[in-house]
């Protein structure tokens, strides 16, 4: 770091000024000689610094800027340190922006299972597809920590309207819409079983781009993510057990095996062996980003031509779904008096599904192929009305929210005097 000219002019006139009132320093060691110049120079209100070996210095500009620039770095104004090495940072803009450009991946991928499905069948078993989701989990699970868990606790309210939006508002939503567009029992099966699953894990993501509470995100979806263990047997058994045959404790069973354990793993890692954690979690976007999209893929490749032959009879009807519920989870936030920024990321929240995780369920414990088609169509269009809204409401400002009295309130509510 260099010295501006204006600093060095004023170091070199308190250098004279100090040599001209001590005439011997000429005459002593080079040590004392500096010492007595820091000390007069130190009367004068400067920043001289004996942060260098003094044994052999002798003052100069030289001496003089390096002394400053010393100073500066312990002062903490000097330019960041080095530490992380620039391909680090060019590393993580290159993922950040290949992340906010997600709904163009996932858009590429289904097109190229629908038009060229052997590009996945061909090698992806039930197996490998199993293995992805639950490297994805791992990836979410070593970014959280036990703090993350008790943090969830300081918000109930909206986590706990956006758990009822999630295993309440949306499987009845999901049902009524099949009944009303007079699906298949087979597709009406499909369908209630995406309404019945936990939040996806781009829709944090698509928070940070609607100027969502990302943190809050994240916490509902790790709540989702747990619940889904009991709910989504317990919905499918209950809604779906009239209209086929539901192995309720065969899908509990993958829950845990698919969803819990690797993110226990996870947040075990960044708990006990945090280099580790450190470690998976610089890489977790990327690979997070390039399984999620291979998934995407491979589910619309499985049932190309049946999504083909469907047409738009249960394209809209998963549109729905999907829209209705972003729409009906935010005025139902705004409702209960929560926040713009709460309301945004419930709407985000309820409209994103783990769709891939339907899917899976749908291939292990439904004997009917035709269960797992809605949930691949699913994963087309939960993104696409996930990233619309996002991009909305990146556009509309969030009202500025009174938070002066931000410790009397419920976190994540909003009152007459007060918002979080």
């Amino acid at each position: 770091m260099a010295v501006s000219g204006v600093s060095a002019a004023l170091l070199r006139a308190r250098l004279v000024r100090s040599r001209s009132r001590a005439p011997v320093l000429a005459s002593v060691c080079p040590r004392q000689r500096f010492v007595r110049l820091r000390a007069a120079n130190r009367k004068q209100g400067g920043t001289l610094s004996a942060a260098f070996p003094c044994d052999d210095f002798t003052p100069s500009r030289k001496g003089m800027r390096h002394a400053v620039t010393t100073r500066a770095a312990s002062d903490g104004t000097a330019a960041p340190s080095s530490s992380a090495p620039p391909s680090s940072s060019t590393y993580k803009k290159i993922v950040e922006g290949m992340n906010t450009l997600f709904p163009v991946w996932t858009a590429l991928a289904a097109v190229s299972g629908l038009v060229a499905p052997t590009m996945y069948t061909s090698w992806m078993t039930n197996d490998l597809f199993v293995n992805g989701l639950a490297l994805i989990m791992l990836t979410m699970g070593v970014t959280l920590t036990f703090d993350d868990m008790k943090a969830t606790l300081k918000k109930p309210l909206p986590v706990l309207f956006n758990f009822a939006c999630c295993y309440l508002l949306m499987p009845v939503l999901a049902y009524s819409i099949g009944v009303f567009c007079g699906l298949p029992s087979a597709y009406l099966a499909g369908i209630v079983l995406v309404g019945s699953i936990n939040g996806g894990q781009a829709s944090n993501l698509c928070t940070y781009v609607a100027r969502g509470d990302v943190a809050l995100s994240v916490a509902m979806t790790t709540v989702t993510t747990f619940g889904c263990i009991a709910m989504t047997p317990l919905i499918a058994k209950l809604v779906l057990g009239t209209i086929v045959g539901v192995d309720a404790l065969g899908i509990a069973k993958s829950t845990v095996q698919v969803v819990l354990l690797p993110i226990i793993v996870g947040l075990l890692l960044n708990q006990y062996a945090p280099k580790a954690g450190r470690a998976i979690a610089e890489h977790s976007p990327a690979v997070g980003l390039v399984v999620f999209i291979t998934l995407v893929g491979a589910s619309v490749a499985g049932c190309a031509s049946a999504i083909l032959d469907a047409g738009w009879s249960l394209q809209w009807p998963l549109i729905f779904l999907h829209a209705i519920g972003g729409i009906l989870g935010y005025f139902g936030a705004r409702g209960m008096r929560l926040s713009e920024k709460v309301s945004r990321t419930v709407a985000i929240e309820t409209a994103m599904k783990s769709s891939g995780f339907a899917f899976i369920l749908a291939a292990k414990h439904f004997t009917d192929y035709s269960v797992r088609v809605p949930a691949a169509v699913s994963v087309i269009w939960m993104s696409i009305v996930g990233s619309l809204l996002a991009v909305a409401w990146r556009y509309m400002p969030v009202p500025q929210e009174n938070a002066a009295n931000n410790n009397t309130s419920t976190p994540g509510t909003s009152t007459t005097n007060n918002k979080v």
